[in-house]
């Protein structure tokens, strides 16, 4: 955590896109946890992804062709099918005995659920089913099919670590998300008390109750209640749920290599009346969450430096319950033994 970079943990699905991003028969290239891969989707629908690097000559496939079925590379005209398999080398000629099924430009991986695109990047070569983590987490009271409603993303010019102790740090707001309309104040600062317990590669908020005085919780129902929920590699789920509807709000961070980020932030809701208002919506995500990268790149000025960085009790446990899950996962990846949550139970105090 002192350090720019930070170690990237494998064995684990990460979100590399919303669904709506590739369209039948197109493709696009992306960095993702220090890997070239090239994400496309065939003519029947079906995602895929391929590491972007042919293994003729080294060049990315994304500046080659799609035609649905296959990817042929621009230099040398080489075709691979959707599981990264070469189907095809137009220089060959009929004494060469080759056998294409042999060579491959590699794949990852990848499920497409709830309007998202997963990519699953392996430790040691294994399937997800041979891992600890075989599937996507689903979110609650939406189904396999159902799309966010509002999605944005942002590149961070930080480490994943970085970008999660500010995900996840509770006493920021008052400082860092001044806007108006948020109403935050660093003059009126409350004390505040949650429960935590362990969860799914990760911990918990315990759901508790949502003041109902504000005029926005009151559209879900009654007795409004939430739950927040962080887990690796780089999740935080919140689902706040009334007596009518219910909302799921989403924040992932994909590395793109050691020392920078992709946050996406989306929701899914119940109610269908919100169309008209996403524009506006989706500007006050944008404010929100550039009021939280504009901070880690004044951040980064110092850690230029190489601090010693100071962690205190209950405001920063949960960064502290971060550096602690990742490095179990690590020692358990390393040791071939199964993960053991580190996470324990208990109530934390701060000022915000």
């Amino acid at each position: 955590m002192d350090n720019l970079k930070a170690e990237l943990l494998r064995g684990l699905w990460y979100v590399a896109c919303p669904g709506a991003e590739i369209k039948p028969g197109a493709m696009t290239g992306k960095k993702l946890m220090g890997d070239m891969v090239l994400l496309g989707r065939d003519k029947a629908g079906k995602v895929f992804a391929l590491r972007d690097i042919c293994p003729h000559r080294g060049i990315p496939l994304r500046h080659g062709k799609f035609d649905g079925e296959t990817v042929q590379c621009c230099y040398h005209g080489w075709r691979f099918d959707t599981a990264g398999v070469c189907v095809d080398i137009p220089s060959t000629h009929e004494d060469q005995t080759i056998d294409f099924s042999k060579i491959t430009c590699g794949a990852y991986p990848v499920v497409e659920q709830q309007g998202l695109i997963w990519v699953y990047f392996a430790a040691n070569g294994e399937s997800p089913e041979e891992g600890r983590q075989p599937q996507p987490p689903m979110l609650p009271d939406f189904s396999v099919d159902q799309g966010p409603a509002l999605h944005i993303m942002q590149h961070f010019v930080c480490s994943v670590d970085h970008a999660a102790l500010g995900l996840m740090d509770p006493t920021h707001a008052a400082f860092v998300h001044t806007s108006w309309w948020f109403k935050k104040n660093a003059a009126k600062l409350r004390p505040k008390r949650k429960l935590f317990e362990p969860s799914e590669l990760g911990w918990a908020m315990v759901r508790h109750k949502l003041p109902p005085q504000n005029i926005a919780y009151k559209l879900l129902g009654d007795d409004v209640t939430t739950e927040i929920r962080y887990m690796l590699p780089g999740l935080r789920i919140e689902h706040i749920k009334g007596s009518k509807h219910s909302v799921v709000g989403l924040t992932t961070i994909t590395p793109v290599s050691e020392d920078e980020t992709e946050v996406r932030q989306m929701f899914w809701a119940s109610m269908g009346w919100i169309g008209p208002f996403k524009p506006l919506i989706r500007h006050l995500m944008n404010v929100f969450l550039g009021q939280d990268r504009r901070v880690v790149i004044q951040q980064r000025e110092g850690l230029e430096y190489n601090p010693k960085l100071m962690l205190i009790n209950d405001a920063d446990t949960q960064g502290r319950w971060w550096m602690q899950l990742k490095r179990e996962w690590s020692a358990s990846q390393a040791e071939g033994r199964e993960f053991v949550n580190p996470v324990r139970g208990r109530e934390l105090r701060w000022m915000s």
